[in-house]
């Protein structure tokens, strides 16, 4: 059973940064490709970022462009999203999704083709 536990997430000002952590309890998060989503009150859960089983190929929303980093750690299973420039509308529930059966090249942006979700971890931004 694969699981996702997210954490750093937290209150900060607008213009702050956070980072995010997904650590999944798996072999090896390269098999997998991963990515984060977000949910905002009342809103439909969002694409933010995903990245390749390699690691070396990385997509995101536009919103988030420029602002956001997704990176993985292989050696510690667990997968990053370095928040800089934040805006109050960032405001969200954070959520990490993992697939298996990728190529190793590919990212995914659609939400339903994860397989395993975890249970997120809220992030507000205050102006």
């Amino acid at each position: 059973q694969v699981q996702l536990v997210e954490s750093g997430g937290g209150l900060v000002q607008a213009g702050g940064s956070l980072r995010l952590s997904c650590a999944a309890s798996v072999r090896a998060i390269s098999d997998y490709v991963t990515g984060w989503f977000r949910q905002a009150p009342g809103k439909e859960r969002e694409f933010v970022a995903s990245i390749s089983r390699s690691g070396g190929r990385t997509s995101y929303a536009d919103s988030v462009k420029g602002r956001f980093t997704i990176s993985s750690d292989n050696a510690k299973n667990t997968v990053y999203l370095q928040m800089n420039s934040l805006r109050p509308e960032d405001t969200a529930v954070y959520y990490c999704a993992a697939r298996t059966r990728a190529n190793t090249w590919m990212t995914i942006k659609t939400l339903s083709y994860y397989d395993y979700w975890g249970l997120g971890t809220q992030v507000t931004v205050s102006s």
